[in-house]
C-alpha cells in the first residue's frame, strides 16, 4: 500500500469532519467519531458516506484504545 500517511494530516472525514486514522491491514481510513471505515482503492481514499462500511463498538474501542 502507497498510501502517503501525511494526507491524514489535511483530510478529514466527510460525515463528522474529524481526523482519520489508515488501518493498513485492511486498507481503509477510519473515522471512530462517526464509527465509519472508508475504502482504499488503488491507494485512493474513497471518502464517500455511502462507500463507507460502518464499524462495530468493538472496532470503535480498539481504535480509541
Amino acid at each position: 500500500m502507497a498510501f502517503d500517511t501525511k494526507l491524514l494530516e489535511i483530510i478529514a472525514c466527510p460525515v463528522c469532519k474529524g481526523k482519520l486514522r489508515f488501518d493498513k491491514e485492511n486498507a481503509e481510513l477510519i473515522s471512530t467519531a462517526a464509527k465509519l471505515a472508508y475504502p482504499m482503492r488503488d491507494d485512493i481514499p474513497v471518502l464517500l458516506e455511502n462507500e463507507a462500511r460502518e464499524l462495530s463498538q468493538e472496532e470503535v474501542d480498539k481504535w480509541n484504545s
